[in-house]
Parts: structure tokens; C-alpha cells; sequence
């Protein structure tokens, strides 16, 4: 999931540097989402972990 964030986040990046700014934008938002979901299945996963462990 976090090779998607990063995919995302170059394609920001490039289209940002060549004024494609529309489709920066979109790839900044949609890597923000994916980053955000890792993070909230990392936790909670990491929940699950410890409620297992006892």
C-alpha cells in the first residue's frame, strides 16, 4: 500500500513541475486517501495483535 502512496506522490510531484496542476492535485489527494488507509489498518492491526497476544 505504501508503493501506491509513493507512486502517487512522484506523479504529484512531476505533474506539479511540468504545470499540469489538475492532475497533481488529484494524485496529492488520492495519495493523502491511501495514506490515510494504511494508517488506520496499521492500527488496527496492531490492535489486533495485542488483543491476541493475551
Amino acid at each position: 500500500m505504501l508503493s501506491w502512496v509513493l507512486t502517487f506522490l512522484i506523479i504529484a510531484i512531476i505533474a506539479g513541475v511540468l504545470g499540469f496542476t489538475g492532475i497533481a492535485v488529484a494524485s496529492a489527494e488520492i495519495a493523502k486517501v491511501i495514506f490515510f488507509i494504511f494508517i488506520v489498518l496499521f492500527i488496527v492491526s496492531l490492535i489486533m495483535q495485542l488483543v491476541n497476544k493475551r
